[in-house]
């Protein structure tokens, strides 16, 4: 062999000592951590909002009276204390003054992990920012998110809002769902609030989203008082409302916790087709639901209002806000919001009416009509899921009205077994599609 084979040969086996060597090491060192999925934001609790100047049309539902001074907001701090139903390690609130007449200019902002209904967590107690500023000003009609905060939640583990207005600030945006205390002066970073004063409305704050790596489905609770959950008291040890319930129900679901948020998007004495008590449902849909962060599901229970506030047919010339919509037209108004929703590639659970034989205002003619929209609906293929909640809730030996054990009291509205009968009418398995 000559000297230049022999160098050629030398030289291919250190390259191929060379790839072994290589080769040995890419086995050898721990692989390089993957970029960690983007998260996006997805609804954890949400509440519709409405406009506390309009005066509803349901007795018992605080309001002012039309030409009374409307309350402000003075020097003080509101601490709104929510439940998340999807855990996440980063939060965002949202801050609205839909309703407003003016400019909403909040002072101030801080977030916390909620130990009472006027205490929150010292170690947890945070900040929120605005772009970067501690204070933010809100156009009249719109809303404004927070930039995300580090605070890890827990589905069903109370978390406290608080924030400072500037004074006057009229009340225009409320709702219901929640509770709210006020102290005078700026507390924001206060874990306590001694003395402070219990609201009976909730302001501003109507959302709060979770940072989520993964797609967890949201479904939206869209509809009026039953959906709120009126007729039974509130506890957060202890949900009443079927939405809360419902949520309740997917957490014990072995494996599920942290796939499923439920939001209530719930307004007491909401109409379908007619404005009142808060905007009517067919215009508030896109807004309450649909725009939802991850919103997946929308389950809609609504139009027994529409039945039971219409006047008789004597007296309709009286208040032609109060005459009776068709079963078609309000079959024709959840086509629109099934039709709404689909389009934007949202799932519908549709909801049968409830009974409400017994309450103040039901008539045979009114039965007439909400049996009609319950065939209509039970009919229904283009839906994802059909809920019949009539058939959950209504009396074996009088369908017209609800079963005893399930009646609040007022024949319209369940007590606790009733909303809890109603979230166990709920197929999960359609809220995991």
């Amino acid at each position: 062999m000559n000297p230049a084979s022999r160098f050629l040969t030398r030289a291919g086996r250190a390259r191929c000592a060379s790839v072994l060597l290589l080769a040995f090491l890419h086995l050898s060192l721990p692989a390089a951590p993957r970029a960690a999925a983007e998260a996006r934001w997805v609804a954890s609790w949400a509440a519709a909002p409405q406009d506390y100047l309009k005066a509803p049309l349901l007795p018992g539902i605080q309001t002012s009276p039309p030409g009374a001074p409307v309350p402000v907001f003075g020097n003080q701090s509101l601490r709104q204390r929510v439940s998340p139903t999807l855990g996440g390690e980063r939060v965002r609130v949202r801050f609205s003054n839909l309703f407003g007449k003016g400019p909403l200019r909040i002072l101030g902002a801080s977030v916390a992990r909620s130990t009472g209904a006027d205490a929150v967590s010292p170690a947890t107690l945070q900040r929120l920012r605005f772009g970067d500023a501690d204070e933010v000003t809100i156009a009249p009609g719109e809303e404004r998110w927070s930039d995300g905060a580090r605070l890890g939640v827990e589905p069903g583990q109370a978390v406290a809002v608080s924030f400072q207005l500037e004074a006057p600030t009229p009340f225009a945006t409320v709702h219901h769902l929640g509770t709210t205390t006020l102290v005078p002066g700026s507390a924001l970073m206060r874990p306590q609030w001694r003395d402070a004063a219990p609201s009976s409305w909730n302001h501003v704050v109507t959302g709060l989203d979770v940072a989520s790596p993964g797609t967890p489905r949201v479904v939206v609770g869209f509809g009026d008082s039953i959906t709120q959950g009126v007729g039974v008291e509130q506890s957060q040890a202890l949900p009443s409302r079927y939405p809360d319930r419902l949520a309740a129900r997917v957490r014990e679901q072995p494996g599920q916790a942290g796939s499923v948020a439920i939001i209530n998007a719930g307004i007491a004495g909401n109409r379908l087709l007619t404005d009142g008590v808060g905007p009517r449902g067919i215009e508030r849909f896109r807004r309450d639901v649909l725009a939802q962060s991850g919103v997946s599901h929308a389950l809609i229970l609504i139009g027994i209002n529409d039945i039971g506030l219409s006047l008789p047919i004597a007296m309709q010339g009286l208040a032609p806000v109060l005459r009776p919509p068709s079963a078609e037209q309000i079959t024709a108004g959840l086509q629109q919001l099934v039709d709404e929703a689909h389009a934007r590639g949202v799932k519908v659970l549709l909801g049968t009416l409830t009974p409400f034989k017994g309450a103040a205002t039901w008539t045979e003619e009114k039965e007439a009509r909400r049996q009609a929209v319950n065939r209509w609906i039970r009919g229904r293929q283009d839906v994802d899921a059909v809920v019949d909640f009539d058939a959950a809730l209504r009396d074996p030996a009088d369908h017209a009205a609800l079963h005893p054990h399930y009646d609040s009291g007022d024949h319209l509205h369940p007590g606790n077994a009733g909303y809890a009968a109603m979230a166990d009418a709920i197929d999960l398995r359609v809220l995991q599609e």
